[in-house]
């Protein structure tokens, strides 16, 4: 019996068969379909799954030239320099296959640019990182980046229609589309959850949609990389969803962290963070509810500890949206750098020696609570330097509204008017 994955098996052969081939990049369609002129250097970008190898395999083939396939996670620049003084006796050209170029460091990836430059090899690098992290400038130069994206439903219930007829199975349309909601945008996912679904089962009884349901019920692994874009894709989503107050959306992206294996605490850093930047006054609980949350969820741990998390994300992404505090720190920092050593006025100095109380310090500083209401009007506390705009300018949503008035007030008192 072949012991040759499914996905392996089904590798497209040519540039009709790749799934997703019409979202390509329409020059480099072209450059396959007559295989005219010099071979492409290109850096390949995209998910798993999203049909990379199988590219830089359709652009070797497209040309006469000799495929050199290595791997990052193995190989080094001793690996390079080989291939490139074998590229040199060859008389036909040599194209350079590197997987996960994101595994070079600066260093290693300088040893290709004289020889990409010089035409002795073609490069095709794939990486399921953003080049522009993680791949120097003078390599990106030398190459052209091509996008892949995620394969779209369409696509997936071609691939899943392959794979079946390649096992013998048929499944409904309702099983068929499990399958390709669990595989995440993902080629290579979905034939190895095809190929694990038939394995050892009775091929006289057809596939049910609940007999696939169960299966997928034992399998995890959503596409998530802690410490790659990933990681900061979803973490933006999850603000910014909180930020347009959707609460359906940014349960999506938080749980969707969680589930890839996020650490929780970090998410609920976030949403501390974002309970003082993007709600602040307008909604002061919201702080307490996401400080509350990081305390119950040590409490508890996991599962149950989803379940204050969850709350949390409810309330922030529902609560009125006021980022006036996070506005005024910011412009109380830029007043610091103008005037970093501004003094201190006078009647705002403690005098606890008899000297400094005989230079005026404390001088004239009125006590509020001895005034009316409980302020003491026309008294200035900032700096005579530091002028302009006041810093903290509350909305008038949620519970900034109410300070928002009593400010009014307490600036009209100040001015005098009763």
């Amino acid at each position: 019996m072949s012991q040759v994955p499914l996905a392996e098996k089904l590798r497209p052969r040519a540039l009709v068969e790749f799934a997703g081939v019409e979202s390509l990049d329409a020059h480099l369609v072209r450059q396959l379909q007559r295989a005219e002129g010099r071979i492409p250097s290109v850096i390949l970008w995209g998910p798993p799954g999203s049909g990379k190898t199988t590219l830089a395999k359709l652009i070797g083939a497209a040309f006469d030239c000799e495929f050199v396939e290595l791997s990052a996670v193995l190989a080094g620049v001793k690996d390079v320099r080989e291939v490139v003084e074998q590229a040199k006796r060859l008389a036909k050209p040599t194209l350079l296959f590197v997987d996960e170029i994101h595994r070079f460091n600066k260093g290693q990836q300088d040893a290709f640019l004289p020889h990409v430059e010089a035409g002795t090899i073609a490069l095709v690098g794939a990486t399921t990182e953003n080049p522009s992290f993680y791949l120097t400038g003078a390599l990106l130069s030398r190459c052209r980046v091509i996008v892949l994206k995620c394969l779209d439903d369409s696509a997936l219930r071609g691939v899943c229609e392959r794979g079946e007829q390649e096992l013998g199975l048929c499944l409904s349309d309702g099983a068929r589309s499990l399958l390709v909601g669990a595989s995440g945008g993902d080629g290579r996912r979905l034939l190895n959850l095809l190929e694990a679904y038939s394995s050892g089962r009775d091929r006289s009884v057809a596939p049910s949609e609940e007999s696939v349901a169960q299966f997928l019920s034992t399998c995890h692994g959503a596409f998530y990389d802690r410490d790659g874009e990933e990681h900061y894709n979803l973490a933006s989503a999850l603000i910014k969803s909180l930020r347009g107050s959707d609460p359906d959306a940014a349960l999506y992206y938080g749980f969707r962290m969680l589930e890839g294996g996020e650490d929780p605490r970090f998410l609920i850093r976030r949403l501390v963070i974002f309970a003082s930047e993007d709600v602040g006054n307008a909604d002061p609980r919201a702080l307490q509810v996401a400080v509350s949350t990081l305390e119950a969820f040590e409490l508890v741990g996991l599962p149950e500890g989803r379940i204050p998390i969850a709350q949390c994300i409810t309330y922030l992404a529902t609560a009125p949206k006021s980022n006036r505090s996070y506005v005024a720190l910011h412009r109380a920092l830029d007043a610091i750098k103008q005037h970093p050593n501004a003094p201190v006025p006078m009647h705002l100095r403690n005098a606890p020696t008899t000297l400094m109380k005989s230079v005026g310090y404390g001088k004239g500083y009125r006590y509020p609570h001895d005034e009316a209401h409980g302020f003491a009007a026309g008294v200035r506390y900032l700096p005579d330097q530091v002028n302009g705009a006041p810093f903290y300018e509350p909305s008038e949503r949620g519970n900034e509204k109410t300070i928002r008035e009593r400010q009014i007030w307490l600036r009209d008192q100040a001015l005098g008017k009763q």
